[in-house]
């Protein structure tokens, strides 16, 4: 046989060795993924309030077909798929109503929690409604909270989280920040107010990743994932003060979720 022919010989067989071993890995990926059963634990951020297509047989949870956790099976197909979270859940009503559909066989866990637990509702009310001395020290408030009283919170959820689900990979999601400091917003709240809001954001943040890596869990902040997105960017991911539908205030829109939630969990699960 001629060099040339040896060599093209040579290179057709190497080419179809690369083809079968990188069809054969995608095979294998498309199955591991369909053999996940996957349960999506949490609260309002996870079950998508302000995304709109809510599930009515979900009632007041308001689970949505556009939030990350629909999203996620909608493309990989998994198994089964247990999906639990609830609007205005805290850390104790995941333990006491959300944990049904997890067991021994499973693989994935997905769970956003403890903003309400912190008083998230209660200092947006706050800051919308009284002064910026009000607003500023309902913050602090609640910054206490996240120092004192949310760590023993979170660790009383992630230790049923495990004991229920002994094998799974668990993936703990963050907050946003709210605000574009000097966006594009002409009233409502004032800078001042909107950093500390910010700031209160990434305090909780740092505590939850903290309590998930304890427990050898996956955090994903969120918030670089909605930058250039929040509130007063002008191509906001993130409702503003919405006085028809006062529920979906300052939670993502159907944008946020497959463009800010979605990734995230993607790119860990």
């Amino acid at each position: 046989m001629k060099m040339s022919r040896l060599v093209a010989f040579s290179s057709s067989l190497l080419l179809g060795a690369v083809l079968a071993l990188t069809g054969a890995a995608t095979a294998n990926a498309a199955q591991s993924v369909q053999a996940v059963d996957y349960v999506a634990l949490g609260d309002s951020y996870s079950s998508g309030v302000g995304s709109g297509s809510y599930d009515s047989a979900s009632g007041d949870c308001k689970r949505s077909t556009k939030a990350y956790p629909a999203l996620w099976v909608a493309a990989n197909s998994p198994s089964s798929f247990g999906f639990t979270a609830c609007s205005g859940a805290r850390t104790g009503d995941v333990k006491a109503n959300q944990l049904g559909p997890l067991g021994a066989s499973t693989d994935l866990v997905s769970i956003s929690i403890g903003g309400n637990d912190a008083g998230f509702s209660d200092v947006m009310t706050t800051c919308v409604l009284q002064s910026e001395a009000t607003c500023l020290s309902r913050i602090a408030t609640a910054r206490s909270y996240v120092d004192t009283t949310l760590p023993g919170n979170l660790d009383s959820v992630y230790s049923a989280i495990r004991t229920k689900a002994p094998s799974a990979h668990v993936v703990v999601l963050g907050y946003p920040r709210f605000y574009k400091i000097g966006g594009s917003c002409a009233v409502g709240l004032s800078d001042k107010v909107r950093t500390a809001i910010n700031g209160a954001a990434d305090y909780l943040n740092t505590a939850t990743a903290k309590r998930a890596a304890d427990h050898g869990f996956t955090f994903v902040d969120v918030a670089g994932k909605f930058a250039g997105h929040e509130i007063c960017s002008g191509s906001a991911w993130l409702h503003s003060l919405n006085w028809l539908n006062i529920g979906e205030s300052y939670h993502p829109t159907a944008a946020g979720q497959s463009g800010g939630y979605l990734p995230g969990l993607d790119s860990v699960a």
